[in-house]
């Protein structure tokens, strides 16, 4: 089967043909670094994180490449309020950066650049874009001359004329032409600043991922994923200087996930109505909320609020207590002929049919709903599941967490207890019970489900689940 993909770029679904057969180039902008995540940000990271782990699944060999940026205005007067220097400030927020994305199972990239690490790459490809008549140098700062690149406005659609009218140049620029854009900027004092043959000075937001994506991917690579927000005027931006620079094609493939709104309207720092992950996750794991933003296909947008997180937490308690139906049978399991081979393998066609269709997390979400029912009226007979239906359904939930990395309840910060724990009070539950204290029970089975834990007494024996 062939993966499909909805390219912005030509606003349609095309087939995915890498550029070298097997291998697969992926770029996808990283925060800047002045402030705790929001869920804005997470969209991003868990939908391209999601299509990463796919692609490999898949059989695909991915070098996935995500930056930092660690040079910029905001970071700058953040830095300045709270009296700590730049490098101080973005070291905090980048530990902060890997302790979120580890909750909800983000892989870490191959590679995550920093801007500030990457002067000379960044400093060479302005010198290239000049060179190649697109960029002009005015008084320290270099601007990219917007009209000389026919091309530029493709990937958003934009016509530059319509641009053009009612822009202008502020107080202060320098530029030729109020659609120019800023490729270095001259130092300022108590600025950080860099050594360029242009004087001291700054690189300006976009030429940071161009030289960081063709110095790690090349000048020609498969993905470049984002959010919508990026598509103008940032990855419009990166193309322009890019295909400049380097006389080559850029990114094949542009990916961009839908917003986040809040009561419809754009989640955003600068609407003031953006919910930091940190907060959000003192009320529902991380499990919880990388399920909640893959329940919709990512191209679609999402509304926020906490009452919907709570359905996501009772849909994924779900699938996650069909594992622990599952978990529990194997001690019955016999070496009796296999029931559920056929509903095994059209699931897994399915997931992969939904999977290889733009990457619809939702359809194959749903398809491992409509399986775990069976599984659960499976589970539940009483004759004993067979042994190789067990091996099978774990590989099939296996290769599910392997895409989607929330099938699986994470281990908390108990350290593991939490399992054991809670089968210790099973047990002691078991004993008061055979001595017919009822009462103590009874108050086991309630204070537990205070909790969000139900305790079933089946014949098989007492098990428990997640309240859903």
């Amino acid at each position: 089967m062939t993966i499909k993909l909805y390219n912005t770029k030509t606003r349609r679904k095309e087939d995915f043909t890498p550029l070298s057969e097997g291998k697969v180039g992926m770029y996808c902008c990283g925060p800047t670094v002045y402030n705790y995540i929001h869920l804005g940000n997470t969209r991003p990271l868990v939908v391209f994180d999601t299509i990463r782990r796919y692609l490999i699944w898949r059989g695909f060999e991915v070098t996935f490449v995500q930056n930092f940026t660690d040079v910029d205005d905001k970071i700058i007067r953040r830095a300045t309020e709270e009296n700590i220097s730049i490098k101080a400030l973005t070291e905090k927020y980048i530990t902060a950066f890997f302790e979120d994305t580890k909750t909800l199972n983000v892989l870490p990239a191959d590679v995550h650049p920093r801007v500030s690490s990457h002067m000379p790459e960044i400093v060479s490809m302005i010198e290239a874009i000049i060179a190649h008549g697109h960029a002009y140098e005015v008084e320290g700062d270099v601007y990219f001359d917007v009209r000389s690149f026919p091309a530029y406005g493709e990937l958003s659609g934009r016509d530059i004329d319509d641009m053009r009218s009612g822009a202008r140049v502020l107080p202060g620029e320098t530029k030729h032409d109020p659609l120019d854009f800023a490729l270095w900027k001259a130092a300022k004092p108590n600025e950080p600043a860099w050594e360029s043959p242009w004087g001291l000075g700054r690189p300006g937001w976009h030429i940071e991922c161009s030289a960081m994506s063709c110095k790690y991917l090349g000048a020609d690579f498969d993905i470049h994923g984002g959010g919508a927000d990026l598509v103008f005027p940032h990855h419009e931006n990166e193309i322009a200087q890019s295909r400049s620079a380097t006389n080559a094609g850029f990114a094949r493939y542009w990916l961009h996930n839908g917003f986040i709104t809040v009561d419809q309207e754009k989640m955003s720092k600068s609407l003031g109505n953006f919910f930091l992950l940190r907060e959000i996750l003192t009320k529902f794991s991380g499990d919880v909320v990388r399920f909640y933003l893959l329940s919709t296909h990512y191209r679609s947008p999402i509304d926020f609020a906490d009452d919907k997180l709570a359905v996501a937490a009772k849909s994924l308690a779900r699938i996650q207590n069909s594992l622990l139906l599952l978990e529990e049978a194997k001690a019955r399991a016999t070496d009796s002929p296999p029931c559920l081979t056929e509903c095994c393998q059209k699931t897994r066609e399915e997931f992969i049919a939904a999977m290889d269709d733009d990457f619809n997390t939702a359809l194959a979400i749903s398809a491992i709903f409509t399986f775990c029912h069976e599984l659960n009226s499976y589970l539940n007979r009483e004759v004993p599941p067979a042994r190789a239906d067990i091996e099978t359904v774990v590989q099939l939930f296996a290769d599910f967490e392997a895409v989607l990395g929330m099938i699986t309840p994470q281990a908390k910060e108990t350290g593991g207890l939490e399992e054991p724990l809670l089968e210790l009070l099973l047990k002691m539950r078991e004993q008061v019970r055979a001595k017919k204290d009822w009462a103590t029970a009874d108050a086991i089975r309630d204070g537990l489900k205070e909790l969000g834990i139900v305790i079933e007494d089946t014949l098989q024996g007492t098990r428990w689940k997640k309240d859903s």
